[in-house]
């Protein structure tokens, strides 16, 4: 148990829980952004830990007929800095539908798709051309 200072009231783990169930799952567009805003950021984190060894992580580097020709190094660095991105506008999402509505949520994940499928390319070598080294 603990006391509340301001209003002089004994806190139980049943209040805590229920103010958990009432504010955070129920807002579910904060939970959907904050789920994927953490997923990012672990995933810039590792691309970030594992420099040159990141590229290999990345889709469509190993079926490249001749990988040795590219910059392994700025692959994981530009995909440590989507990710970061990424990470920003679902945090930015997620801090936003928590206080203003949860209906928030749907432009930060429109916000975040046009980011997300700009980058895809259904071609691997026209997706790592701008990684060639010269």
């Amino acid at each position: 148990m603990k006391i509340n200072v301001k209003k002089q009231k004994i806190v139980s783990k049943k209040d805590v829980i229920q103010f958990i169930r009432k504010e955070l799952i129920m807002n579910i567009g904060f939970v959907a952004c904050i789920i994927l805003a953490v997923l990012f950021l672990v995933l810039g984190i590792i691309f970030a830990l594992l420099k040159e060894k990141g590229a290999y992580f990345v889709s469509g580097f190993r079926t490249l007929n001749h990988p040795e020709k590219y910059d392994k190094a700025y692959i994981s660095l530009d995909m440590r800095n989507q990710c970061f991105t990424y990470a920003l506008i679902l945090f930015l999402g997620a801090i936003l539908s928590y206080f203003i509505s949860a209906i928030i949520a749907i432009p930060a994940y429109v916000i975040w798709a046009i980011v997300f499928f700009k980058s895809v390319h259904l071609n691997a070598e026209k997706a790592f051309e701008k990684y060639l080294i010269k």
